[in-house]
């Protein structure tokens, strides 16, 4: 009976595939496969696997390993104390992301986690809980899910890393970064996280590694790491799904 219902589902899946064929989060284009990409798509994206510069996740000319800085960070450190991305944010990887970010697509939050924990695989293990940039609940509530969310959950999911999700809140519903400055996206999220009393007690003494979709100029990454660092965490790490390059 297992083997007829194994057997049966899989039936089912061609069926559907042959019907609704994947359509590839890159491209957009339908085709056949099992997976989110296909191999010409997969092989257009520019993966950073965690290298680059340790505190910003910034790719570097030369890998110097566990001493890897860029000339930024090597000047004036970032609030957290270490980051790391999965990919590059780039004209390839975009639709990809913008469709997760705006357009709640799920098909491809498999593989993004995977390349996360990837990418992640130095910092994790020192982890004590995973906890995602929020949203205000304004915005949540028309959205009706957070990317960052799901990226957390995957990501725990793969590695069994603990997930604190609502350990961090959004106290002002502050507008869209994109087009702001760097000065500007640092003063527009100031002083707008914190961490939900219920969960100061966790955070208080731990090891937290912040998860987002992509890292741009690091300001909303930096108002979470104040925030988080305020409630007792002893150290915050940067995991970001891309890296603005």
């Amino acid at each position: 009976m297992h083997w007829t219902t194994r057997s049966a589902r899989a039936g089912l899946r061609s069926l559907a595939n042959f019907v609704w064929p994947h359509r590839s989060i890159v491209s957009g284009q339908h085709h056949g496969g099992d997976g989110p990409l296909t191999p010409e798509d997969f092989a257009k994206l520019n993966f950073l696997n965690g290298a680059g510069c340790r505190s910003c996740a910034a790719p570097l000319e030369i890998e110097l390993g566990a001493e890897s800085l860029c000339g930024s960070c090597a000047a004036r450190a970032p609030k957290w104390d270490q980051a790391r991305a999965a990919i590059a944010y780039d004209d390839i990887s975009r639709e990809a992301i913008l469709g997760l970010k705006h357009a709640g697509r799920r098909d491809g939050l498999g593989a993004m986690s995977n390349w996360m924990a990837l990418a992640g695989r130095d910092i994790l293990p020192e982890t004590d809980w995973l906890v995602p940039v929020p949203l205000h609940y304004q915005r949540l509530a028309a959205r009706g899910f957070n990317q960052a969310a799901w990226l957390t959950q995957g990501v725990a999911r793969r590695t069994g890393t603990l997930a604190l999700v609502d350990a961090l809140s959004r106290k002002r519903n502050t507008p869209s970064q994109g087009g702001l400055t760097a000065r500007q996206r640092r003063r527009n999220v100031a002083g707008a996280f914190e961490v939900r009393k219920s969960r100061q007690s966790r955070i208080k003494g731990s090891a937290v590694t912040l998860v987002d979709d992509v890292l741009t100029t690091g300001s909303t990454l930096a108002a979470c790491t104040k925030a988080l660092k305020k409630a007792g965490a002893t150290r915050v790490n940067v995991l970001v799904l891309a890296r603005v390059v």
